[in-house]
């Protein structure tokens, strides 16, 4: 999702891409990343890619979320390095963060407390990524190796299946279903009132955009997300109200909701200029429109 709105934004004819597909280029396999890296020689790398899911996916699949996102992150990063190349933007997740925290995360909280159990696999693989940027930089100081660090995103290009969605997709899709088979309620895990912090996958790309292009002055660590977040019970409601769903939302509070309150604090990111565009209705109305003309078809 990230690297296909990357590839869609409007300033990005600016570089000149390379963007293997996962069947031209298996990220798992060093071997075949290093061959690569040396034979492209990138003047910057973004790792962007990843296994993803949401609650369902990380409690089901720990083992694959940890490994394939070690591998992954592991191999992209030091094959960069082995093939010389001085500019990497690492994509981290608010994941790396500390459970359970209602102030806003900073940067400098990474490794400061217990992580969420229910992705802890795919938080622990993004830390050791994050790490092993900082590890080169601090043996050669002419690499300039930076993590951002993404609140959760949602947009075009999502995973819509309930088994594989994180928290927005899932809503589109669950509202969805229930409008076109005339259901009377949708079920909401937990009591709805659990805060998280989404922003369009489009302002994500655009901030990566704006990171190239003041790449001297990135800090090695920096947040990407809105500053703001809502209740679970809020995009339920703005869902159904893009979608058009009049029917009643029930709650299943036996169901595990992660964390309490997810938010990033965004000081730096508005320290170097940048903030998103996407209000929560015209994000879920462009996602709902790819869903319906893409994931449906």
């Amino acid at each position: 999702m990230v690297g296909r709105n990357i590839l869609e934004h409007p300033a990005i004819n600016d570089f000149e891409l390379q963007a293997p597909r996962s069947d031209e280029l298996d990220l798992r396999d060093f071997s075949s990343v290093q061959q690569y890296m040396a034979a492209q020689k990138p003047d910057l790398v973004i790792h962007a890619a990843g296994k993803v899911g949401g609650i369902q996916a990380n409690i089901r699949e720990p083992v694959n979320f940890l490994l394939e996102n070690l591998d992954m992150g592991r191999n992209i990063v030091l094959a960069s390095y082995k093939a010389g190349v001085k500019q990497l933007i690492n994509l981290g997740s608010s994941c790396m963060y500390p459970s359970n925290c209602l102030e806003p995360l900073k940067e400098e909280m990474v490794l400061k407390g217990e992580l969420e159990s229910t992705n802890e696999g795919y938080a622990l693989a993004k830390i050791v990524t994050s790490r092993l940027c900082d590890y080169i930089v601090r043996e050669n100081a002419s690499y300039q190796y930076k993590t951002l660090i993404p609140c959760n995103i949602y947009g075009r290009y999502d995973k819509f299946n309930p088994k594989h969605s994180h928290l927005l997709p899932a809503i589109i899709h669950k509202v969805h279903q229930a409008k076109v088979n005339n259901e009377p309620t949708v079920e909401i895990w937990g009591d709805g009132t659990a805060r998280r912090e989404f922003m369009y996958a489009g302002d994500l790309a655009d901030a990566i955009v704006s990171a190239i292009k003041k790449f001297e002055i990135l800090p090695s660590y920096m947040n990407i997300g809105l500053g703001y977040d809502y209740t679970i019970n809020d995009y339920y409601h703005a869902a159904a109200e893009v979608i058009g769903y009049r029917g009643e939302f029930v709650y299943d509070i036996s169901k595990p909701v992660g964390m309490v309150r997810k938010l990033i604090n965004i000081d730096r990111q508005l320290i170097l200029g940048w903030q998103s565009k996407s209000d929560l209705k015209s994000g879920i109305q462009n996602t709902y429109q790819f869903y319906l003309e893409e994931y449906l078809q």
